[in-house]
């Protein structure tokens, strides 16, 4: 007698994890064009911008720790659900255009945005190891689709309803919040991607919150981590000197607006439409059909080579449009790469034992450092707007010399 075939389910958790990163991303962007609306008046404005954009990243350096231990210890799923609830709170908090809320929302949404060291974690579960490297590039595709169709969708919302610039936070704020929400149900529904988690001890979380506010110890644990996956610390020092040059995303926008370029919501939300839509494409045929064939340690040298002039060129662009998309799309094409490459390194030396932790250490110290470039830049665009950028392309260079050590040790 012959057996019933068994129906075989089908997994949509790697989808469902992508809808939750797209919409995230949405949301983040759509609100970034309206942020200034915030500080106008204020003296000085754009100090209060890195201000704000120094908490919401500073945060991370003990959200991120914590909540790789809660995800390896009880799972992806509730990691989801709280980052989601978060999200949604802190968007809610933008309703009064208010500078006292604005910093509101920067400590909530900073807080819960350590879930993507959660994100990489439940992609590196379910991925087979021969996809691994385009799940995650499709991961930063993603994120890439999100900086265009944010900016899209609040660009498309004000202008169909022709929103007088008085009321066009409030009403992009309300659009965040019900997008927010969607996010709650997507995470709630989400099938869990870690199989039997252990669970964590209450001493053991006291212990993971104080040792993630000891800068000392969390590289202490890097090291520990390093000795059990060779090449992990440089790795790390790679992506961090990568987050001090890429502050430069958190900077456009007071660069943009207070600049020479004089920019306002719209033509930011076009110019964001245009540097998505291409880094998508370009992002998705590298990841898709090219990450997995080359040297990626090579790669990452040349793309961060390539790259350090043209970030120093953003400073001298002046008022010339044209000058500023033809840099971005060789932006697109050069330094937009080197992220996922060097999470797809460092995902093949974990395993499913500590992977939420060590991508938790690793977005700590992202954290750590895209606070401590905020305060540069921050410091540097009192001095001159342009200089910035002199910054950020140093910390490219780091990036390139790092890789090239890599390389020699090879």
């Amino acid at each position: 007698m012959t057996q019933p075939r068994q129906r075989k389910v089908r997994d949509f958790r790697l989808p469902q994890i992508y809808a939750i990163i797209l919409i995230d991303v949405i949301v983040g962007s759509a609100v970034g064009p309206i942020l200034p609306e915030f500080v106008k008046g204020l003296q000085r404005p754009q100090l209060w911008l890195s201000a704000g954009t120094a908490l919401f990243l500073g945060m991370q350096l003990f959200s991120a720790p914590l909540l790789g231990k809660l995800s390896d210890g009880y799972g992806r799923r509730p990691i989801f659900i709280l980052s989601s609830v978060g999200t949604f709170l802190a968007d809610c908090f933008l309703l009064p255009v208010r500078v006292g809320f604005y910093f509101a929302n920067r400590i909530s949404d900073g807080t819960t945005n350590g879930m993507y060291a959660t994100v990489r974690s439940a992609i590196t579960d379910i991925s087979p190891k021969d996809q691994l490297f385009k799940n995650l590039g499709i991961e930063g595709a993603i994120i890439s689709l999100g900086f265009v169709l944010g900016p899209a969708v609040s660009g498309l919302l004000l202008t169909t309803f022709d929103v007088v610039q008085g009321n066009q936070a409030k009403v992009v704020a309300i659009m965040a919040v019900t997008l927010s929400s969607v996010n709650m149900l997507l995470s709630w529904t989400l099938r869990e991607t870690h199989p039997n988690p252990p669970g964590v001890d209450t001493s053991a979380l006291k212990n993971e919150l104080i040792q993630s506010l000891n800068v000392q110890l969390l590289w202490s644990r890097l090291a520990e981590k390093d000795s059990k996956y060779q090449g992990l610390k440089q790795l790390v020092l790679m992506q961090l000197a990568l987050t001090f040059s890429i502050g430069y995303y958190n900077y456009f926008v007071t660069f943009a607006s207070f600049g020479e370029l004089h920019m306002d919501a719209k033509a930011i939300s076009y110019f964001f439409m245009y540097f998505g839509a291409l880094s998508v494409v370009i992002s998705y045929v590298f990841y898709a059909y090219m990450a997995d064939r080359i040297n990626q340690q090579r790669a990452i040298f040349w793309l961060a080579l390539i790259g350090v002039p043209v970030l120093g060129s953003y400073g001298l662009v002046g008022s010339s449009l044209v000058g500023l998309y033809i840099l971005i799309t060789i932006d697109c094409l050069t330094l937009s790469l080197i992220q996922g490459l060097i999470e797809g390194l460092m995902a093949q030396l974990t395993t499913d034992d500590d992977r939420g932790e060590v991508f938790g250490i690793n977005q700590a110290l992202q954290g750590l450092g895209s606070f401590a470039t905020t305060l540069v830049f921050g410091a540097l665009s009192l001095l001159d707007l342009r200089l910035p950028f002199a910054w950020f392309a140093g910390c490219l260079a780091i990036v390139a010399w790092l890789a090239n050590q890599k390389l020699k040790k090879l």
